[in-house]
């Protein structure tokens, strides 16, 4: 058991550590060295997610993804608009993802978290239709700060203000979770 808490540890580190040296870099030396340590530190953690755990987490390949090219982006054409941009895009591409796949009786959130999560069918769709809705919402809470505040105050929002949303979502749809486990059913 201590060797899974260990394990969930650096897996945790590996997830918000890229996003923590962005703040930090960006605070010290500003968005562009900001976004280039976000797009290495994002590899860099990729890399030791698979040394460590022999695995890349899907979520964690697909934003790898988008940073290495929405930060190569801000990078090369030296401009912070694409890096703004990304959670908007990679929320609403997510939410998008999600209803076409319960339009094609694929459940994408099943496929990816069914082995760590139990639910009933109609607990998974429901999940999925909340997933939707927090995808599009951070999109358009992502909108408003990029476009309304400072830099400063968008790579704060987007270091913490994000991660602080989807954990507040993930506990508020735990009793729903519960509620749709095949155990609460006998």
């Amino acid at each position: 058991m201590e060797e899974v808490n260990k394990k969930e540890g650096y897996r945790s580190i590996l997830e918000m550590g890229p996003l923590l040296l962005f703040f930090g870099v960006n605070y010290f030396y500003g968005i562009m060295a900001g976004t280039a340590v976000l797009v290495v530190s994002t590899l860099f953690s990729l890399i030791l997610s698979w040394y460590w755990f022999k695995n890349i987490p899907m979520m964690a390949a697909a934003g790898c993804v988008a940073v290495v090219f929405f930060g190569g982006l801000t990078i090369f054409f030296d401009d912070e608009f694409f890096i703004k941009i990304k959670p908007t895009l990679v929320n609403t591409l997510f939410a998008v993802a999600l209803i076409l796949g319960l339009m094609f009786r694929q459940n994408f959130l099943k496929i990816l978290l069914g082995r760590m999560l139990k639910l009933t069918d109609h607990g998974w769709v429901l999940i999925t239709k909340l997933w939707v809705g927090m995808f599009f919402f951070l999109a358009i809470v992502n909108e408003i700060v990029w476009r309304l505040f400072e830099t400063d105050t968008w790579v704060t929002f987007k270091a913490f203000g994000i991660p602080a949303l989807v954990l507040v979502f993930g506990i508020t749809i735990t009793p729903l979770l519960r509620r749709h486990s095949p155990s609460s059913e006998d």
